[in-house]
C-alpha cells in the first residue's frame, strides 16, 4: 500500500464555498482541467493491492469478517496505526450492519465472496483499488465531514458508474461498507461515501483529546482544524466540567452544535462531486502541459445511483431532492429515516383503512417509544417503569402483564404495526439512544449542557459513570458507532448513573429514569406529557430549539422525476413504515403527481437491523438482500431501460430457528406484475397498501 497527500490545505476564504453548488468544476465539461471542489481539504490517496489489504474487507476477506472471526489486533493497543484502525473500522462496521452467520445467509446469499449473480464463490472477495479521503468543510473546521471515494481496479471506464454510501446511523465513513459499498465495488462502480457530519468524533474532557480523520488520537490544540470533532469550549470550562463530571464525553452527532442532519443531502452531493474529481484524476487524459488531468467523466456520461440504508438512505433521498446539477441519475435505498415535511397533503391506507400516525417526525416517535418500550423490555427495571407510568396516568392495567399489553396497544395506536409487537422490547435501548442524541443535536446543545438531566459516559458493572481506558480511546475510531457511551441520568435520586438504573425524583423508583424521558418527550412536543399543559420558562425555550432543529431536516418529496426504489421492512420497529416510507410515497405523489418514478417495495419480516436475523430467526429476514435486488433493478433500468418493478408487498418466510439455513426460497423476488393482494397503488395522493 502506498499513500500520497495531494492537497494539504486550502485557504479558509476559498473553503467557505462549501455548498454543493460551489465546486470549482460545477458543470463538469469534458476536456476541461480537472479541479478539486473548493470545499475539500487534505485529500489523501491510498492504493490497495487486493491481497494484503483491500477496499471492501480491509484485507480480512470474507472469512475474516464472518461470525467466527475475532477482531484484528493492534501491535500496540495504546498507539494503533491508521492502517490498523482502518482495518478494524471495516471489521466492526461490516459486522454491525450485516448478519455474518452462515445460516442467516452470509457467504451464500450476500457477502464479499458472493458474485454479482448472487452465486457464492470460493474466493475471499477482496477488491483491489484506490481510496481517496478528504474533509468537506466551510472553512471553520466545525463541519469537517469525512468524504471518501473507493475506485476498484475493476472500474469499467466504458460503463462508468458511481454508487453513494452515506453512513447509516451515526457511523463513521466506513458505515456503508456492507450495504451499498459492497454492491458498488462488486459491480465495478466507484463508491462515494460520507459520514454526513456524524461519525465517531469522540472527545474526552479529562485529557482534551480528539480523533483525527484517520482515527488517531491527538490533543485538541495540536489537532486544530484537523480534528474530526472538537467542541467549542475554553480550557477553564473543560477543566471545570471534567472535575465535576469525570468520564463524561462528547461526540460529533450529539454535540457538534451543527445539526448535521439538515445538511445530509448536501454532503451526499459533495461526495459525488468528489467521486467525479477522483475518477478524473485517475483516468483523465494528462493535460498538454503535464500539470494535471482533464475531465473525462461527467454526470452526462456516468450513471450515479444514490443508495444506502437508514440515515444514509434518507441522505440519498434528500440529495436527490436538492440536486440542481443532475449529479444523481437514480435511487435505490432501504429503510430510510426520512421525515416528511407534513402529514396532511396525502393519505395512507392499509387494507382500505386509514393508517394511524402517518408522517411523524423522528423526535416525536423516538421519544414516545422511549417512554413505552422500556415497560415491555425484559429487564430488572421493567416493572418499575410500568408502575411509574401507571401512577402518572400514562398507562392502564392492574398488574405488569396488563400494563405491558396496554403499552403495546398505545404504541400500535401511535402508528407502530402489529408486526412490530415481537420486536418492541429488543428496540428499546436503541430508541432511548436516538431520543437523547437527537434532542441534543436538534437543539444544538453544548457538550456541557445536561439536557433533561442527561449526559454521556461509559459505565461500570454497577451502572456508574466511569472513564474510557487509554486503549478504548485509542481504538474509538474503529469500535464506536457514532452514538458513544451510555446516556447518564445526572438527576437520579442517589446520584448519577446509567439511564437504565436511574431513580426518578418524582417517583423514587428505579424506573429507568422516567422523569428524564418525560422531559425529552416534553421537549419534542412542547407539552407536559403528564398534565397536558404547554411548557413555560427554560423548558419551553429548549423545546423551541429542539423543534426548530427538527423542522430543518424535513423532506419535500420532490425527487425531480428521478427513478427511485425504496425498500422497507414491514416489521421495522425503529423507522416505522407509517412514519417514513409509506408517508414519503404519499408526499412524493402530492409533490410530483403523474411524473413520479418512485417505486415502493414493502418486505414482510424485514426489520431495521439485519443482525437480528440469527437472534430472532422466527421473525426476521435480512433486508440487505432486497437492497441489492433494488440496486440490480435500478442499474438495469438506467443501463438498458428495463422496466422498474411496480410498488408491491413481498411476502417472505422466516425460519423456525437458526439451525435451519435461510435460502432463496425464504426470500421471493420482486415481480413484474404483482397480484392484487400484493400490489401497492397510488391514486392522486392516496397510498393503498394491502394487508
Amino acid at each position: 500500500m502506498k499513500t500520497t497527500t495531494l492537497v494539504t490545505a486550502v485557504s479558509a476564504a476559498v473553503a467557505t464555498m462549501a455548498l454543493a453548488g460551489c465546486g470549482s468544476h460545477g458543470h463538469h465539461h469534458q476536456g476541461e482541467p480537472n479541479e478539486a471542489p473548493r470545499y475539500l481539504r487534505g485529500i489523501t490517496v491510498a492504493t490497495y493491492d487486493g491481497v494484503a489489504d483491500d477496499l471492501l474487507t480491509g484485507g480480512l476477506g470474507a472469512s475474516g469478517l464472518s461470525a467466527a472471526a475475532p477482531a484484528p489486533g493492534y501491535a500496540d493497543p495504546l498507539n494503533p496505526t491508521p492502517a490498523e484502525l482502518r482495518r478494524n473500522a471495516i471489521y466492526f462496521n461490516y459486522r454491525a450492519i450485516a448478519d455474518v452467520n452462515p445460516t442467516a445467509g452470509y457467504g451464500r446469499l450476500y457477502g464479499p465472496n458472493v458474485d454479482i449473480n448472487g452465486v457464492p464463490t470460493t474466493g475471499e472477495g477482496k477488491i483491489a483499488g484506490t481510496e481517496y479521503i478528504a474533509y468537506a468543510d466551510d472553512g471553520s473546521g466545525k463541519q469537517n465531514v469525512t468524504v471518501m471515494v473507493q475506485i476498484p481496479d475493476s472500474f469499467d471506464v466504458t460503463n462508468p458508474c458511481i454508487i453513494t454510501g452515506a453512513s447509516s446511523g451515526s457511523r463513521g465513513v466506513y458505515g456503508a461498507i456492507a450495504t451499498s459499498g459492497e454492491w458498488g465495488l462488486t459491480h465495478k462502480c466507484a463508491v462515494a461515501y460520507t459520514d454526513k457530519g456524524t461519525g465517531t468524533g469522540l472527545y474526552t474532557f479529562e485529557d482534551d483529546s480528539v480523533n483525527l480523520r484517520n482515527g488517531v488520537r491527538a490533543p485538541r490544540a495540536t489537532a486544530a482544524l484537523n480534528a474530526n470533532f472538537a467542541p467549542t469550549i475554553t480550557d477553564a470550562e473543560r477543566a471545570a466540567f471534567a472535575a465535576a463530571y469525570p468520564g463524561r464525553i462528547a461526540s460529533k452527532h450529539a454535540h457538534s452544535q451543527q445539526n448535521p442532519e439538515k445538511d445530509w443531502g448536501m454532503h451526499v452531493l459533495q461526495s459525488v462531486e468528489f467521486a467525479f474529481y477522483a475518477l478524473n484524476e485517475k483516468y483523465g487524459e494528462v493535460s498538454k502541459d503535464g500539470k494535471g488531468r482533464r475531465v473525462r467523466f461527467t454526470p452526462r456520461n456516468t450513471i450515479t445511483i444514490g443508495s444506502s440504508i437508514s440515515n444514509g438512505a434518507a441522505a440519498a433521498l434528500l440529495a436527490a431532492e436538492q440536486d440542481r446539477k443532475g449529479l444523481i441519475t437514480g435511487l435505490a435505498v432501504s429503510e430510510p429515516q426520512i421525515q416528511p415535511k407534513d402529514a396532511t397533503s396525502y393519505s395512507v391506507r392499509q387494507n382500505g383503512a386509514p393508517v394511524t400516525g402517518q408522517g411523524k417526525l423522528l423526535i416525536d416517535y423516538s421519544t414516545y417509544a422511549a417512554l413505552y418500550q422500556p415497560c415491555i423490555a425484559a429487564t430488572a427495571a421493567t416493572a418499575a417503569r410500568c408502575t411509574a407510568l401507571a401512577a402518572k396516568g400514562l398507562l392502564a392495567g392492574a398488574d405488569l402483564a396488563a400494563q405491558q399489553l396496554d403499552a403495546r396497544a398505545r404504541l400500535r395506536a401511535y402508528g407502530w404495526l402489529p408486526e412490530s409487537d415481537p420486536l418492541q422490547a429488543t428496540y428499546s435501548p436503541t430508541n432511548v439512544l436516538v431520543a437523547v442524541t437527537y434532542s441534543f443535536a436538534y437543539g444544538r446543545f453544548a457538550p456541557t449542557d445536561k439536557v433533561c438531566g442527561f449526559t454521556f459516559a461509559p459505565v461500570d458493572a454497577a451502572g456508574l459513570p466511569t472513564v474510557f481506558t487509554p486503549a478504548q480511546k485509542a481504538a474509538s475510531f474503529a469500535t464506536q458507532n457514532g452514538i458513544i457511551g451510555t446516556p447518564i441520568y445526572e438527576d437520579s435520586a442517589g446520584g448519577a448513573r446509567s439511564y437504565a438504573l436511574g431513580v426518578s425524583p418524582s417517583t423514587n423508583l428505579a424506573d429507568q429514569s422516567l422523569d428524564g424521558f418525560l422531559c425529552l418527550r416534553a421537549l419534542a412536543t412542547g407539552i407536559d406529557p403528564v398534565n397536558g399543559n404547554a411548557l413555560t420558562g427554560a423548558l419551553a425555550e429548549q423545546s423551541r430549539r429542539v423543534r426548530q432543529g427538527a423542522a430543518e431536516v424535513v423532506a419535500n418529496g420532490k425527487l425531480n422525476g428521478k427513478p427511485a426504489i425504496i425498500v422497507h421492512g414491514r416489521s421495522d420497529t425503529m423507522m416505522v413504515v407509517n412514519f417514513t416510507s409509506r408517508a414519503y410515497l404519499g408526499l412524493n405523489a402530492a409533490a410530483e403527481g403523474s411524473s413520479s418514478k418512485l417505486r415502493y417495495i414493502e418486505v414482510t419480516n424485514g426489520n431495521h437491523f439485519d443482525v437480528l436475523t440469527t437472534a430472532l430467526p422466527q421473525y426476521v429476514i435480512p433486508l440487505n438482500v432486497y437492497l441489492f435486488r433494488a440496486l440490480d433493478a435500478m442499474m438495469a433500468h438506467l443501463r438498458s431501460n428495463a422496466q422498474l418493478p411496480p410498488s408491491q408487498v413481498v411476502r417472505t418466510t422466516t425460519r423456525p430457528d437458526n439451525t435451519v439455513p435461510l435460502t432463496e426460497a425464504n426470500l421471493p423476488p420482486f415481480v413484474g406484475a404483482p397480484a392484487p393482494a400484493n400490489a401497492i397503488t397510488v391514486s392522486a395522493a392516496t397510498v393503498d397498501v394491502p394487508q
